[in-house]
C-alpha cells in the first residue's frame, strides 16, 4: 500500500494476544450505577448506532469511531482503539488522513471558479489545460469540466498505490506527472456515456485549480475553503509534507480472515501521490462542519450547489453521484450528502442532512480485502436516522 511496512502484529482468539474491544461513550453517556442501569440502557438514544459502530469495527480496523448529531447537538463513540495493544478510543478531534473526501474540496473549489465566471462546466478540458489530455484515444475537445466532476469523462480507472510515476528529487509528486501515469490507461467508454470513478479525473482537476488560480492546489483550497470556513484541524499539506498533526488516529494496512486480523502500522509516504484526489488530513468533527457548510449553503453558490447535487446517470456503491458529492438515500426519508475516502491506514465517510444531521466515521485500517462498505454505511445509515 505505502510502500515497506514495520513489523507484523498477529492479534485474534490467542490468549494474551487477543486485542480489547473498547467502547467509548461521551461524558453524557457515563456509566450508570446498578440501579439506573437496566433503565438507562433502554433509554440510550444511540444504542442502534453503537451496535452498528461495533459490528463495523469488527469488520475493519483495529478502532472505529463515529462523530454524529443534529444542527443543535453533536455526540461521539469509539470502538477499539486507534492505538494497537493500547486502549486509546478514536476521538472526534484527532487526525486522519481524509482520502477521497478531499475530492469534494476540490470539487467546491472548481464550482467557486464557475461561480466567478473564470471556468465554465460545459467547457472542453483542452481550452483550460491545452496538451494535457491527449493521445492515446483521449481528446480533451470532448471533454468537459462537468464530466471529470462526475467522472463521466470515460477516463480509465487509475489507483496511485498501485501505480505512480517517478517522484521529484525530494520524493514528493507532481500532478503533471500523475496525469500522465493515469492517461496511460486505455479509454474505458466515450465521453458523456458511462460513469466510472477515477482518481485521474480529480488530479486533472487540480491542474485546472492551478492554472485558473495561479495558486498550487494545495494552496488555492486552504486559502478558499480551509481558511474561511475555520477548519483549524483540516490541512491539505503541500508535496513533500509527510507529516500527520498531532493529536493522530495511527493508521494500519491489515487483512481480517476466519478470526485472525494482522496488523502492520503504515510507514511514512508522501501524500502528493494523492494531491487533489485525495491528499488531505483532517478530523471527523471538522468534515462534518465541511460538510455542513458546503450543504448548508456557505461555500458555494445555490446554483453551484444543485449542480453538485445532480446526481442523475452516475451510480455509486448502491448511491448517486453528483459533481464531488455522493448522495445517499435514506431509509428514514430524504437523503445525505458527502463523501468516502481511503488511503493506506484509513477507511472513513462523512454524509450529512439538509437539515443539519451528520455523521462522520473512521476507521484506522486500509483492508486489502473485505472492505467493510456495508458495515460503514450502516453506521452512517442509523446515525442519520436514529430517533427520527
Amino acid at each position: 500500500m505505502a510502500g515497506k511496512f514495520g513489523r507484523i502484529r498477529l492479534a485474534a482468539a490467542l490468549g494474551a494476544a487477543c486485542a480489547t474491544l473498547v467502547v467509548l461513550p461521551t461524558a453524557a453517556q457515563a456509566a450508570p450505577t446498578a440501579a439506573q442501569a437496566a433503565p438507562a440502557a433502554a433509554a440510550d438514544p444511540h444504542a442502534g448506532t453503537l451496535a452498528a459502530l461495533k459490528a463495523f469495527q469488527s469488520a475493519a480496523g483495529p478502532g472505529a469511531g463515529v462523530y454524529a448529531g443534529d444542527a443543535a447537538n453533536s455526540w461521539s463513540l469509539s470502538a477499539g482503539t486507534g492505538t494497537i495493544n493500547t486502549n486509546a478510543p478514536i476521538q472526534p478531534d484527532e487526525h486522519f488522513r481524509a482520502g477521497s473526501q478531499t475530492k469534494t474540496f476540490t470539487a467546491a473549489t472548481v464550482l467557486q471558479l464557475v461561480d466567478e465566471g473564470k471556468v465554465s462546466l460545459e467547457t472542453p478540458i483542452e481550452k483550460y489545460l491545452p496538451g494535457v489530455v491527449q493521445g492515446n484515444g483521449y481528446d480533451g475537445n470532448a471533454i468537459t469540466v462537468r464530466q471529470l466532476l462526475h467522472h463521466t469523462s470515460g477516463i480509465a480507472a487509475y489507483e496511485p498505490l498501485l501505480s505512480r510515476p517517478a517522484a521529484n528529487p525530494d520524493g514528493s509528486y507532481s500532478l503533471d506527472a500523475l496525469v500522465r501515469e493515469g492517461l496511460k490507461r486505455a479509454p474505458a467508454s466515450a465521453p458523456g456515456t458511462a460513469y466510472l470513478y477515477s482518481n485521474t479525473n480529480y488530479m486533472i482537476l487540480g491542474m485546472l485549480v492551478e492554472k485558473t488560480t495561479g495558486t498550487p492546489v494545495h494552496r488555492a483550497i486552504t486559502d478558499r475553503i480551509i481558511t474561511p470556513l475555520g477548519l483549524t484541524r483540516t490541512v491539505f499539506p503541500a508535496p513533500g509534507d509527510h507529516s500527520l498533526p498531532t493529536p493522530a488516529v495511527n493508521g494500519y494496512h491489515g487483512v481480517r480472515f476466519a478470526g485472525l486480523y494482522f496488523w502492520t502500522p503504515v510507514l511514512d509516504y508522501d501524500p502528493s501521490a494523492f494531491s487533489s484526489s485525495g491528499a488531505m488530513i483532517s478530523t471527523e468533527r471538522d468534515l462534518a462542519k465541511f460538510y455542513q457548510a458546503l450543504i448548508g449553503g456557505k461555500v458555494v453558490s445555490p446554483a453551484a450547489l444543485a449542480e453538485m447535487q445532480n446526481a442523475k446517470g452516475a451510480d455509486y456503491e448502491g448511491g448517486g453521484y453528483g459533481l464531488g458529492l455522493i448522495r445517499r438515500d435514506l431509509p428514514c426519508g430524504g437523503s445525505a450528502w458527502g463523501h468516502n475516502g481511503m488511503v493506506p491506514g484509513y477507511y472513513s465517510m462523512t454524509m450529512v442532512t439538509a437539515d443539519g444531521r451528520h455523521v462522520s466515521v473512521v476507521t484506522n485500517a486500509h483492508l486489502t480485502t473485505n472492505v467493510p462498505a456495508a458495515q460503514m454505511d450502516k453506521v452512517v445509515t442509523t446515525a442519520l436516522c436514529e430517533g427520527r
